[in-house]
């Protein structure tokens, strides 16, 4: 590609971001990890923005009868003739959610060691599946997982919490199942692909404990309701931890992840004569600091001082990155941690003439709004500023949405029924090769 107008570039950047999510996509990925048939029943179950594609998948290609139920958020359900579907909500839990959390428990009790359960785990199953544990109410966990998602806490932090408010997450699920054989293919949205972290790990060992998620809440100045007070104090019930023997016919298997989806990007981008640098999978952080961090190697790329080992990378070129960054929350702005981190970078970019991005998340919603994310390009401060908008204002309000949303340029998706977490992609031209 020539990238000789801007639209080139934003083209370009949009096919990244779709070979990215083709590496996730639950209808490829999912069938070659099917297991053999076991000798008894087969119990489908799952929980996650994924999880309805995920159980297509499955009973296309399932050869013997089956059963079960998934929980995945509004709006992301499709068709499935075998396994029912349940929609609930996220990232904040609902009624439905944990009516359907209490059935999936329900459905694993009483197996035997002749039956086996495919859990279908992916990013958005801790919200999805919430069943509070004994003595705590759903507004109580609903309570606590609002003020964790503003409070700039990572994946793994309000994960550890929710685990330890639970009946069914932290090992509990795979407990409850034994001694039917249980498969978990997930599905990962998590930096470092952590099984105890994906959906809460809702069938694996747990390692964390009562006291981490005190200190969690104390750390970020949480003070909980006092049902949910009382509960931490107690640690009456630890959750099963590594060595545990229910976990002796459990296994787990990713299927998709970060990296895959980054690599995927990176093919594309060198079938289109583009140099890829992927950065990481897995940063985590405040997302404005993350975009300060990639605006600076952006800047030394463009102007051809990005050195890789003894040589410059070659142009054009483009910074790929995943991960999950947060957002502590201060303003009044519709937000989302990618179009926060976008807005972030082109605050730091100052209108450079040679660099485009976007940052999207891969499930197609950014946070809680309709988008999956935007794009950036050199003219989106002269067109701010010919619209009257204030982006370092915007940021300060932690308004990235309604920044994009004036300027037109939020990619809009619809539910990508996948998940592997944030996806950035900044093209690089070099000062001799800026866009008209």
């Amino acid at each position: 590609m020539d990238f000789s107008a801007p639209s080139d570039a934003r083209s370009f950047l949009r096919a990244l971001f779709a070979a990215a999510l083709g590496a996730a996509d639950p209808a490829q990925v999912v069938p070659p990890h099917l297991p053999p048939l076991p000798r008894g029943r087969t119990v489908v179950i799952g929980a996650g923005k994924a999880a309805a594609a995920m159980a297509k998948a499955v009973d296309e290609h399932w050869p013997g009868r089956l059963s079960g139920l998934v929980i995945t958020r509004y709006g992301h359900g499709v068709p499935c003739p075998r396994i029912e579907v349940v929609e609930a909500g996220h990232p904040v839990p609902d009624a439905a959610g944990t009516r359907a959390a209490q059935r999936i428990l329900d459905s694993v009790s009483g197996l035997s060691a002749d039956d086996l359960v495919l859990f279908l785990a992916s990013g958005g199953g801790s919200a999805l599946m919430a069943l509070p544990a004994p003595g705590l109410a759903l507004e109580d966990k609903r309570a606590v997982t609002r003020a964790l998602l503003t409070s700039g806490a990572t994946i793994s932090e309000i994960n550890c919490v929710r685990k330890h408010l639970s009946a069914i997450k932290g090992g509990r699920l795979a407990a409850a199942a034994a001694p039917a054989r249980v498969i978990t293919l997930a599905i990962s949205d998590v930096p470092g692909d952590d099984p105890a972290v994906i959906a809460s790990g809702s069938t694996v060992p747990d390692p964390s404990t009562f006291a981490e998620a005190r200190a969690i809440l104390a750390k970020y100045a949480i003070l909980p309701p006092p049902a949910v007070a009382a509960h931490l104090a107690a640690a009456a019930e630890e959750t099963p931890k590594p060595g545990d023997p229910r976990f002796a016919r459990s296994s787990f298997v990713l299927v998709a992840t970060p990296q895959q989806a980054l690599l995927a990007a990176a093919a594309a981008a060198r079938r289109a004569g583009v140099t890829p640098l992927l950065l990481a999978d897995a940063i985590e952080g405040e997302a404005r600091d993350v975009a300060l961090v990639h605006a600076a190697i952006a800047r030394q790329a463009a102007a051809g001082k990005l050195v890789i080992g003894e040589s410059a990378l070659p142009l054009p070129a483009v910074l790929l990155s995943g991960g999950e960054t947060t957002v502590t929350v201060r303003g009044t702005g519709r937000g989302g941690r990618n179009a926060e981190f976008l807005l972030a970078l082109a605050v730091a970019l100052d209108g450079h003439p040679a660099i485009h991005a976007l940052a999207a998340d891969t499930d197609g919603i950014d946070g809680t709004e309709d988008n999956a994310g935007a794009v950036y390009g050199p003219d989106t401060k002269a067109r701010a500023a010919a619209a009257g908008l204030d982006l370092r204002a915007r940021l300060a309000d932690n308004d990235g949405y309604g920044a994009f949303e004036a300027l037109g340029d939020l990619v809009v998706t619809g539910p990508t029924l996948t998940n592997v977490n944030d996806f950035r992609a900044i093209l690089m031209l070099g000062q001799d090769h800026p866009p008209e």
